[in-house]
């Protein structure tokens, strides 16, 4: 137990010094959810941002779970959790506090969805959506503990159940759904990776201010698109548009591919 114990903390600190992560509340959250719990019995496949290929650990102890590392959800459908330092970067800057109402969309298996529950405390709530029915089963069956955790499985562009503080979508759009920026609450920040046809993008948060909307970029990504209802027209236009601008100004892209879900 001692060696789990100084692994998360190593990992934490791992990530905290990689993303210059400045919540707190975040770092506690980290520290506290155990990752294995969202995971099917190790042996796990798992890869480093930058490799190719999978590789086996050699037992079944968690401790090889703490480090930046993706873990095969489905090896052959390329499905895995999310890259913990990338996906902590994103919550930190949304600056979740205690008793928001967040919403993600694309939950995975539950991981991140432990962490925001943490971070909102009790008061607080989590509406984790996931479309893969299977997916959305684990993630509830994992989640059973975290009493402000409602997991969902349907589309994340079709209802969200009401207003919210923040919206993380966890896979690539052409553009921000209409439903998200209407249901931000005043000050409500959506974070969302808007990406063209070969899934290269920006993530982008947008946060709501007065009868506005101010959008900022955070980073540039290539992620694993997003399923769900939209139109079709206007992501074919943002699409062209995607192409003509990479033409002339090229985009060098931090991260990786990942497959839905991104959060493990």
């Amino acid at each position: 137990m001692s060696d789990l114990v100084a692994a998360r903390a190593r990992y934490v600190e791992l990530v905290a010094k990689r993303e210059q992560i400045s919540s707190p509340r975040l770092l506690e959250a980290l520290a506290a959810i155990p990752r294995e719990d969202f995971l099917a019995r190790g042996p796990w496949r798992i890869k480093s941002e930058v490799a190719r290929s999978y590789r086996l650990t050699p037992d079944t102890d968690p401790v090889r779970l703490y480090d930046n590392v993706l873990v095969a959800i489905d090896a052959r459908r390329k499905l895995d959790t999310g890259l913990p330092s990338l996906w902590a970067h994103f919550i930190d800057v949304l600056d979740i506090r205690d008793k928001d109402r967040v919403v993600q969309i694309g939950c995975g298996l539950g991981y991140f969805s432990a962490v925001l529950s943490k971070m909102v405390g009790p008061k607080g709530l989590v509406l984790a959506i996931e479309c893969d029915q299977r997916l959305a089963y684990r993630a509830a069956s994992y989640l059973r503990p975290y009493r402000n955790v409602e997991v969902v499985h349907g589309d994340g562009c079709e209802r969200i159940g009401g207003p919210a503080d923040v919206i993380l979508v966890h896979a690539g759009f052409s553009h921000p759904h209409p439903l998200w920026l209407q249901s931000l609450r005043p000050r409500g920040r959506l974070l969302v990776p808007l990406t063209q046809r070969d899934r290269e993008g920006a993530v982008i948060k947008i946060t709501r201010k007065g009868t506005g909307f101010e959008a900022e970029a955070v980073q540039q990504i290539r992620i694993f698109p997003g399923q769900g209802r939209g139109t079709t027209a206007l992501d074919d236009r943002v699409a062209d548009w995607w192409q003509r601008a990479s033409a002339l100004a090229p985009l060098r892209f931090r991260g990786i591919e990942q497959g839905l879900p991104s959060d493990g």
